[in-house]
């Protein structure tokens, strides 16, 4: 197999997609205070992962593989802490309000799903500022606020702190190619 750098350069047309050009939108149906801080403070996130399971349908030794359900994964973001906790609490007490620390109820006005699962938004801009493509994700809320490290030795970091959010599916919006996900 021959090497020639020309025909990767020829496949990189617009010079590949860049990890650091993305914008997350989380709307908190309990406390929506840090709804327009978060765009600005979550440092990572993931585009969703897509998985298809199988159905092995066994006969005469052999197996037939169907296409099974789809299952979505859980969805992680870093989140960068500022000296007004504005997110972080706004994740605790979201979390506070499906399931109480003490007492095991909710705390929402009702027990229904509705009142505490929300959108969120993850877009993927291109190098000149447009959007290339959205993940919605739909019923969505959070699973795991995590732990802030505080270390003495640490004097040149700012703090950040992992939410872990499920939600019932994501759907793609806009983009400039395929259509995975647009008929969920």
């Amino acid at each position: 197999m021959a090497f020639n750098i020309n025909e990767i350069k020829s496949q990189l047309t617009f010079g590949g997609a860049k990890a650091s050009l993305f914008q997350v939108a989380i709307s908190n149906p309990i406390n929506g205070a840090g709804d327009l801080k978060t765009p600005f403070m979550v440092q990572a996130a993931q585009i969703p992962e897509a998985t298809l399971g199988t159905i092995e349908v066994p006969y005469f030794g052999r197996k037939i593989k169907i296409a099974g359900d789809r299952t979505f994964a859980e969805w992680t973001v870093t989140i960068i802490n500022d000296e007004d906790f504005l997110i972080r609490n706004a994740m605790e007490n979201w979390m506070a309000s499906i399931n109480s620390h003490e007492g095991n109820v909710t705390q929402a006005g009702t027990a229904s799903a509705s009142e505490y699962k929300a959108q969120a938004q993850i877009t993927q801009f291109s190098k000149t500022g447009g959007p290339l493509r959205t993940y919605n994700f739909n019923g969505l809320f959070p699973t795991s606020v995590g732990p802030i490290t505080m270390d003495w030795s640490t004097t040149d970091a700012i703090e950040t702190f992992d939410v872990t959010f499920q939600y019932d599916w994501w759907n793609v919006s806009g983009g400039v190619t395929g259509d995975a996900g647009t008929n969920e």
